[in-house]
C-alpha cells in the first residue's frame, strides 16, 4: 500500500537528477495468518487437537480475541506474520531499528550506489521547537522558514551527492564513498514482525488521545506506523479493534 508521492526532482550537472521526497512509502509484501490464527493458538491449551474446530466460527473471533487483549495474554498474537517493504530516509531508519522486535533486511550501501533521493519536509510539518528537551513542542514554521530549510537541504543533498560520486569515479570503495551522504538521503529495507510486535510498534510511534500511554512520535516514523496500522486493520480487523479499544496497549 504505497503512500502518495511528493516528489521534486532536478538536476545536478549534466546527468544526475536528485529526488527531493516527502513521503514515506509502506507496501505489504507478505502475511501469515489472521484473527482466526490467534483463535485456534488461543484455543490449542484447552481444546488441543480441537483447536482446529474453533477456526470455522469466526464470529466467535471477537469476543475471545477481545478478553486475550484485556487481559494481556500475548502470545497468541505471535502466531501471524506481516512483511513490509519500506522506503524511508536514514534518520527514521534509526528509530525503526529501535525496535528489536522486528526482523530487518537494507539495501546495502557497501554493495550498491545509493540512488539520488532525499527527504525534506512537507509544508504541514511543523518546524519550531520549544518547552525542554524532555518535553518539546512542535509547532509551525513560517513560509520564510520552510523555504530556508528545503533550500538548505536541497544544497546539501546535491554537494554531498556529488561528492559522492566524485569518489566513487576515482574508483573509492562503496562503503567508503557513502560516508559523505547525509542521514535524509533515503534507503529501502525489508520488515517483519508479528501481530504483537506491530502492536507494540503502534502504541509507540502513533499518536492518540484516546490512548492509555499516549506517546509523542516523530511525525516521519509516524507515517511510517499509520501506513502499518492501516494493513493490520484491514487485515486483522478484530484484532485491531480490540487493540483501539483496550487503549492501545500491546497485550
Amino acid at each position: 500500500m504505497p503512500a502518495c508521492r511528493d516528489d521534486r526532482r532536478f538536476t545536478q550537472g549534466a546527468t544526475t537528477v536528485i529526488e527531493l521526497r516527502s513521503d514515506m512509502l509502506v507496501e505489504l509484501v507478505d502475511s501469515m495468518g489472521d484473527d482466526t490464527s490467534v483463535v485456534r493458538a488461543a484455543k490449542v491449551s484447552t481444546a488441543g487437537q480441537g483447536a482446529a474446530h474453533y477456526v470455522q466460527h469466526e464470529q466467535a473471533a471477537p469476543k475471545l480475541i477481545g478478553y486475550l487483549m484485556r487481559n494481556r495474554h500475548g502470545s497468541p498474537f505471535e502466531h501471524t506474520a506481516f512483511t513490509f517493504y519500506v522506503e524511508a530516509p536514514i534518520f527514521v531508519w534509526r528509530e525503526i531499528m529501535r525496535h528489536r522486535i522486528a526482523s530487518y533486511n537494507e539495501e546495502s550501501a557497501r554493495y550498491r550506489k545509493l540512488d539520488p533521493a532525499f527527504y525534506v519536509p512537507a509544508r504541514e510539518r511543523d518546524l519550531v521547537q520549544s518547552g525542554s528537551s524532555a518535553h518539546p513542542l512542535l509547532t509551525p514554521g513560517s513560509d520564510y522558514q520552510h523555504a530556508h530549510v528545503e533550500t538548505e537541504l536541497r544544497r546539501g543533498a546535491v554537494a554531498a551527492y556529488d561528492a559522492y560520486e566524485r569518489l566513487l569515479s576515482h574508483g573509492i570503495a562503496r562503503e567508503v564513498a557513502r560516508m559523505v551522504l547525509p542521514v535524509n538521503i533515503y534507503s529501502s529495507a525489508y520488515v517483519t514482525m508479528n501481530a504483537r510486535a506491530l502492536m507494540n510498534f503502534l502504541s509507540l510511534r502513533t499518536s492518540n488521545l484516546d490512548a492509555a500511554y499516549p506517546s509523542h512520535p516523530m511525525r516521519e516514523i509516524e507515517a511510517v506506523a499509520r501506513q502499518f496500522e492501516m494493513i493490520f486493520a484491514e487485515r486483522m480487523p478484530a484484532t485491531h479493534a480490540a487493540f483501539a479499544e483496550n487503549g492501545r496497549v500491546a497485550p
